[in-house]
């Protein structure tokens, strides 16, 4: 598991450090640093990729999309090392990544020095053991694509784009015990994946069954939904609306994900009513309870209440291992805690306040108009 990270002279960070824990919420205000402190777990994993170890990549890879190496480096950095701290439980120490930036207009940055373990196992996953679901997931999609990787090391991909062929590959996978609905024994007990992606998908969305398919002869794969208990023919994902395209890949993700992996999550609460956004925080609790960690960036309080119940009725994480970084005005988080019952160590000014102020100024208004 990875304990803390630390940025030097990277974006907007002179020089930052954020504690981790199994369950990491990143929030705050726009624009404060939330993505970035993503983006530089997302350039350390490179140097484990295929052919890295030289250069990471600033655009491509992951998703990643950060223009050229000027943009990336802190304006008051006095010279031209960016440099990424990591520790973890793995190697019991801290592996310092030190890029430079070659040239001001180059699409990569340099790697000076890749650290003892270039990448930490924690970042080293595969297929589902680790997974970034980045915020642009694809919407709905009458056919989804494939990976011709082996089928262990394909995961649900940084948009959902593989969704579809990995719950086709491993429907009738055995889920774990500790990620398996409440109601499983009560629908006759079925632990397969397929069976439990569609209680939970059910749960958060709205019932649901779920057919994925990767057919021969075809390089695409697809998924199509049905009303349960209804004689009526398959429905496409267009006409289901976001909230299942967007929130199936978190759900495939985190029940195919094993423990020591690490699944990262931007905005989970995308195209979800608040009912489920809640629904969704508690099912990745949950997960990040099983041994997983699990790292969610989110501007839902809707999501971080339903962690909040995950520790305080659920009692399936531990209060301590989970902690909310709050990225306000100034450079760096705020890190708050989480008590037994549920609470928070704090609530700094603009954190979540935004509806006791709007509720304040109705009622203001209601007293003004008698």
């Amino acid at each position: 598991m990875i304990t803390s990270l630390g940025v030097r002279h990277f974006k907007r960070f002179a020089d930052a450090s954020f504690v981790f824990r199994p369950l990491t919420v990143l929030t705050g205000l726009n624009g404060t640093g939330k993505s970035t402190t993503l983006q530089a777990l997302l350039l350390a994993r490179q140097l484990g990729d295929p052919g890295g170890g030289e250069v990471v990549q600033l655009n491509g890879p992951y998703g990643l999309e950060l223009g050229e190496a000027h943009e990336v480096q802190h304006v008051d950095a006095p010279d031209a090392l960016i440099e990424i701290r990591i520790a973890g439980d793995s190697t019991g120490g801290t592996n310092v990544h030190r890029f430079k930036v070659p040239d001001e207009h180059a699409l990569y940055l340099s790697v000076v020095d890749g650290g003892p373990d270039r990448p930490m196992p924690e970042l080293r996953g595969q297929g589902c053991g680790f997974t970034y679901l980045c915020a642009e997931r694809l919407g709905p999609r009458d056919q989804l694509g494939v990976s011709a990787e082996h089928p262990d090391r394909i995961g649900v991909g940084v948009r959902g784009e593989y969704t579809a062929q990995v719950l086709a590959l491993h429907e009738s996978r055995p889920v774990r015990h500790e990620l398996l609905h409440p109601d499983t024994e009560a629908t006759h007990g079925v632990t397969i994946l397929r069976t439990q992606v569609e209680m939970w998908a059910s749960e958060i969305i709205r019932p649901v069954t779920i057919t994925a398919q990767s057919p021969p002869g075809i390089t695409a794969s697809t998924i199509r939904f049905q009303e349960p208990g209804l004689l009526s023919e398959s429905i496409r994902p267009t006409n289901m609306g976001f909230g299942f395209s967007y929130a199936l890949p978190v759900i495939v993700a985190g029940l195919l994900s094993r423990p020591g992996g690490l699944l990262i999550v931007e905005n989970p609460e995308a195209h979800l009513h608040p009912g489920g956004q809640s629904k969704l925080g508690r099912f990745l609790a949950r997960v990040a309870g099983t041994g997983v960690q699990v790292v969610v960036e989110t501007h839902s309080d809707h999501v971080l209440n339903g962690a909040r119940l995950a520790v305080a009725e659920d009692e399936v994480l531990s209060p301590d291992a989970a902690i909310v970084q709050y990225f306000g005005e100034e450079a760096g988080a705020t890190p708050l805690d989480f008590t037994r019952r549920g609470e928070l160590s704090d609530w700094p000014t603009g954190f979540f306040d935004q509806i006791e102020r709007d509720l304040g100024r109705l009622a203001r208004a209601r007293r003004r108009s008698r």
